[in-house]
């Protein structure tokens, strides 16, 4: 299995912060370039909430961290990576810029992995002009530290050797590789969002609902089925003892009815930026979003905790990979720390005192 050695990251917003604790919380030296001067602070809040996960997680101790270095440039952050994922905003003249730097000085084996939520490869890597072969896209979700799907995307110049190269690296850290088949924008599961997302600003727009009434039906409701079974699979227990085809014969009437507005989007204005955002607002009661940061982890942890004890103590889902994921990381925690060999040659350099008499 090929796995990272040495980390690049390139910007440390939120994603690429998540990614910066991932890599550090599996032992890995991290490089990061970010020109924003509040990066140092922003990645550091990151840590401290990853830090406190995934003490739940393993109570018994973490691995030794990696080391993070703050460099200076991306030449710099990349010279001796051979992973590195960038994670800056979703512009393509600026994915271009970067992919370029990229490309000019990491070293040519190494895999570029893009965190964007929905441009294709095929339209970055014509950029990269040494080596375009080697950019995946690289698509997570928040929080990095803890979700572990990734959805990697090749474009037209990708090498199908760099996607399995990788899917390996993206899996010895815990996550669960997902290769989309066909390239297209927003991939799988911004797609699926984003459905959901135009159909509940039409449903609060026209006051049939408030955000938190909206938020309560999800995850009262089907959004604790899709946490451990997903769609399809929800669906085919939902047609009974025929399973898939009897509930495709019930309810594929319905896709011809008018109940969703998918095909239209509600005039992005600032009343409705106003009425969904003060909704918001009292939706979380005082809370800061370090808070709901706090509680948004502990949840998930403790539902990936819950699944892992599933299915015979084998695991279910995420709860399975999420058992593996720990099992994996006690071995990185058990394991002593070694000197280094000029520690060890230093050692063995050093006169002996002679015995007295």
């Amino acid at each position: 299995m090929s796995i990272i050695t040495k980390a690049a990251a390139i910007g440390g917003g939120v994603i690429g912060a998540g990614w910066v604790a991932r890599l550090l919380l599996n032992g890995i030296d991290v490089s990061i370039f970010d020109p924003d001067p509040e990066a140092a602070r922003k990645v550091g809040e990151v840590m401290k909430g990853a830090r406190r996960a995934y003490k739940q997680m393993l109570p018994d101790g973490l691995p030794k961290e990696g080391k993070l270095t703050f460099a200076k440039t991306i030449a710099d952050a990349v010279a001796d990576a051979d992973f590195i994922q960038e994670s800056v905003p979703e512009r393509l003249d600026l994915k271009h810029r970067v992919l370029a730097e990229i490309d000019l000085y990491a070293p040519a084996n190494a895999i570029v992995g893009s965190s964007t939520s929905g441009i294709k490869p095929t339209d970055m890597q014509v950029a990269m002009k040494k080596h375009p072969e080697r950019l995946v896209v690289g698509h997570p979700f928040n929080p990095v530290y803890l979700l572990p799907l990734v959805e990697i995307v090749g474009g037209e110049q990708t090498f199908p050797e760099a996607i399995e190269v990788a899917k390996e690296m993206y899996a010895s850290i815990g996550m669960k590789p997902v290769v989309i088949r066909k390239e297209i924008e927003a991939f799988v599961g911004d797609r699926l969002l984003e459905a959901a997302w135009r159909e509940a600003l039409w449903l609060i727009k026209d006051g049939i609902c408030t955000v938190e009434e909206l938020d309560d039906i999800m995850r009262y409701g089907f959004g604790l089925r899709w946490a451990q079974m997903g769609m399809f699979q929800v669906y085919r227990v939902a047609g009974g003892e025929a399973g898939m085809r009897h509930f495709m014969a019930q309810f594929g009437p319905c896709l011809k009815w008018p109940w969703t507005k998918l095909m239209d989007v509600p005039e992005f204005n600032d009343e409705l930026v106003d009425l969904i955002a003060t909704q918001s607002d009292d939706q979380a009661d005082g809370l800061s979003i370090r808070e709901l940061e706090k509680i948004r982890d502990d949840n998930l942890v403790a539902i990936m905790d819950a699944l892992s004890k599933q299915n015979k103590g084998k695991g279910w889902g995420a709860g399975a990979l999420h058992k593996d994921y720990t099992k994996q990381l006690a071995k990185l925690a058990a394991k002593k720390p070694t000197a280094s060999k000029a520690a060890e040659k230093a050692k063995a350099e050093k006169p002996k005192k002679k015995k007295k008499g």
